[in-house]
């Protein structure tokens, strides 16, 4: 007996639901780096800002379109988690990457939302706000799978695939695969067409990572990052104790304490003539 395209559209959907969970739960081990450095300087917000408007987006196409539980289900799902890593890469960015987030977060998903909201439940009625909805739905969608360029384009610069976590590119591939066929076999375009581009780009992500995986990132010698403040006060403290045990050794009955002030400035005398010949 044919299984229907009906029944396969469920079969599709389901297993997109499924895998679209993991998709979404895929940048934890990233949110867990920026947990443990206590800073998100380095990672982008991007990504996840976009995805989250795209879930808003479906879910307002899947209120107009009938028998679209699976969208709903798995987008609502997609803005509480995109809203909980947005809020948490604020939390832990930078002041100038922060106040970035935060407009960005406004004007594309408070303004930009609504005015696109309004315009279509006022210009448009019935079938034709579906239409005009589903092509908003299918550019942003495409605009989800093309976020990851920016993370391509710094693993290409950098060699390193830092911030580029395969298990992301693996499940972005095969979410692609999946709603690919849910769009196709309920004949929805909207949804289909935008995860072929999903599916190469995820391609040519895991291509990268394969490549880049085990390469060491030289850094030139005239670019290695100079000393912070914090590092030269330890570098002093070390130089004083080191100091103070040899004299110790030297004279265990009677010690001459070093002068502190003449120990601080030939220590930084010889931290600045080391940084001379770097460059």
């Amino acid at each position: 007996m044919p299984i229907s395209s009906q029944a396969l559209a469920f079969v599709f959907g389901l297993l997109g639901n499924v895998i679209s969970f993991m998709v979404f739960l895929a940048p934890l081990p990233t949110f867990y780096k920026i947990y443990k450095k206590k800073s998100a300087e380095g990672y982008q917000s991007l990504p996840y800002v976009v995805a989250l408007f795209s879930a808003m987006l479906w879910i307002y196409y899947a209120l107009l379109k009938t028998n679209a539980t699976f969208l709903i289900t798995i987008n609502s799902f997609g803005c509480l988690i995109e809203t909980l890593y947005i809020f948490l890469f604020i939390f832990y960015a930078p002041t100038k990457l922060r106040s970035q987030t935060a407009r960005l977060l406004v004007l594309l998903n408070v303004l930009g939302f609504g005015v696109m909201l309004a315009l279509t439940l006022v210009l448009a009625k019935g079938e034709r706000r579906l239409k005009v909805l589903g092509w908003i739905c299918l550019v942003f969608n495409l605009t989800v799978f093309a976020a990851p360029l920016f993370i391509m384009g710094k693993v290409i610069k950098t060699k390193s695939v830092e911030y580029m976590p395969f298990a992301l590119s693996f499940f972005l591939t095969l979410n692609a695969v999946m709603w690919f066929f849910y769009g196709l076999l309920l004949k929805d375009y909207y949804i289909a067409l935008p995860n072929v581009v999903g599916f190469v780009f995820g391609i040519i992500q895991m291509i990268l990572f394969m490549i880049f995986k085990n390469a060491k990132k030289s850094i030139p010698i005239n670019e290695e990052p100079k000393p912070q403040l914090h590092q030269l006060s330890e570098q002093i403290m070390d130089v004083v104790k080191l100091g103070t045990m040899v004299c110790t050794e030297l004279s265990p009955v009677a010690v001459l304490q070093p002068n502190m002030e003449v120990v601080v400035e030939a220590v930084i005398d010889n931290i600045q003539n080391k940084q001379q010949l770097i460059k």
